[in-house]
């Protein structure tokens, strides 16, 4: 069996490639095809396009983007072939299949980058080590490049060390996370009807360099939800009793929500990220949206806080007389993890090379939409846990954003493939 140290040079020159050219959700289509590539070529199985979403469920794809996405990437090198394969969905599903009885085992990694325009000057890591992102207004501010790159070491590590595995192994290369719109396609799907257990993971957050945060409950419970009002115009100045404003009832939905009464069982936070309206100074405005969300400490407060908004957000429309339409864009719940799961996380986590502390976190903040999926496989009786492994990293979504990665990656990498031995190994 090689030693991991061989995994790691592969691992971060594939990280610092994607952190190069990073593309945002449902928009990976280069980052896609470095994957499917590089799994086929060492002899996975691959689930692509349609076959790994439930369409119904499929949520904050823009079809006009995707479009738009599809026809950039050709002209920067895309594969015609694969290109139609994936059918206007990036993502990509490994499957390695032992041929042995064993459990079936799903690792989950993201893949795409935020909307932050990266630091170009020494203060950062990536400027000063050449790879810094080439696009601009994008960044991997988030660490999804060090994900993927890990994702494909792991599967790297599969094929040299397959006849020492049982079962099947699934690797989720998941795209849309941010703004949490990728799980859910998959989660409704049949992908995950057969896994026993889910082992998912995020560099950073409140883990610092050399730290493992392995996550026992939390992350809150979410809904990114668009509005859009549609008024009737009219000339400002001569006839303004003919409008319905449009802009005035975004703005009176937007100050209600904000002000939406705490829930006394639980955290909650809702948030209005964008307003966009009007035509001109002299023109009751016809068209206005509202980019918005709600959280919630459970699945409850979360519907409540949703319910309040939306209550909202129909009154300020009728209140102007406008027409209103509210679109799901992204999702999450909370978590509960398996307890046995969380402890093997655990004890590995304390054997690894160069980890100064491990520690437990109950009630973690934020939103992760790997909770669809977690929640999928424990529904059927599967088991799932979600850990931290940290760096120093300045803040995510951050024009400043780093991961260290020669430091933080191979505890990742250690954790994932200890976690593979225990559970899927020749015993």
């Amino acid at each position: 069996m090689l030693s991991l140290s061989a995994y790691i040079p592969e691992m971060i020159e594939t990280r610092r490639k994607l952190h190069h050219h990073p593309e945002v959700a449902w928009t990976e289509f280069l980052t896609t095809q470095v994957i499917v590539n590089r799994v086929r070529e060492l002899g996975f199985k691959t689930v692509l396009g349609k076959a790994l979403f439930d369409e119904e469920h499929v949520l904050g794809r823009e079809p006009t983007v995707v479009e738009a996405a599809m026809a950039r990437s050709l002209k920067l090198g895309m594969n015609p072939k694969l290109l139609e394969e994936l059918q206007g969905y990036t993502g990509c599903m490994a499957v390695w299949d032992t041929g042995r009885p064993g459990p079936v085992t799903a690792l989950r990694f993201d893949i795409d980058c935020v909307n932050v325009e990266e630091n170009h000057n020494d203060t950062n890591e990536a400027f000063r080590g050449g790879f810094d992102s080439e696009c601009a207004g994008l960044m991997h501010a988030c660490g999804h490049d060090a994900h993927a790159s890990m994702g494909l070491a792991v599967a790297h590590w599969i094929h040299d060390n397959a006849e020492q595995l049982n079962g099947k192994i699934k690797i989720i290369f998941q795209p849309a996370e941010e703004g949490t719109k990728g799980a859910c396609g998959i989660a409704y799907s049949n992908n995950l009807d057969d896994v026993d257990y889910l082992l998912g993971a995020h560099i950073g957050v409140s883990a610092h360099l050399h730290e493992v945060a392995v996550i026992r409950s939390g992350f809150l419970a979410t809904t990114k939800m668009n509005v859009s009002f549609t008024g009737v115009p009219a000339h400002a100045g001569a006839a303004a009793e003919l409008g319905r404003n449009a802009l005035m009832a975004a703005c009176s939905a937007s100050m209600q929500v904000m002000g939406i009464a705490r829930h006394g069982q639980g955290d909650t936070s809702v948030n209005i990220g964008t307003l966009r309206a009007g035509e001109g100074r002299n023109v009751v405005p016809v068209h206005a949206s509202i980019e918005m969300e709600v959280r919630g400490k459970t699945a409850a407060i979360n519907q409540y806080m949703q319910d309040t908004a939306e209550r909202m957000i129909r009154g300020s429309a009728e209140s102007y007389g406008v027409q209103y339409k509210i679109d799901v864009m992204g999702k999450a719940e909370s978590i509960v993890a398996d307890e046995d799961l969380s402890n093997m996380v655990e004890e590995i986590a304390k054997t690894v090379p160069g980890v100064t502390r491990v520690f437990n976190i109950k009630g973690c903040t934020g939103s992760e939409d790997c909770s669809l999926l977690i929640n999928k496989v424990q529904s059927h009786g599967g088991k799932a846990a979600f850990f931290f492994y940290g760096c120093n990293n300045h803040g995510h979504h951050k024009s400043d954003f780093e991961v260290q990665d020669t430091e933080s990656m191979p505890v990742g990498l250690q954790i994932f493939v200890e976690s593979l031995q225990r559970l899927n190994g020749q015993h």
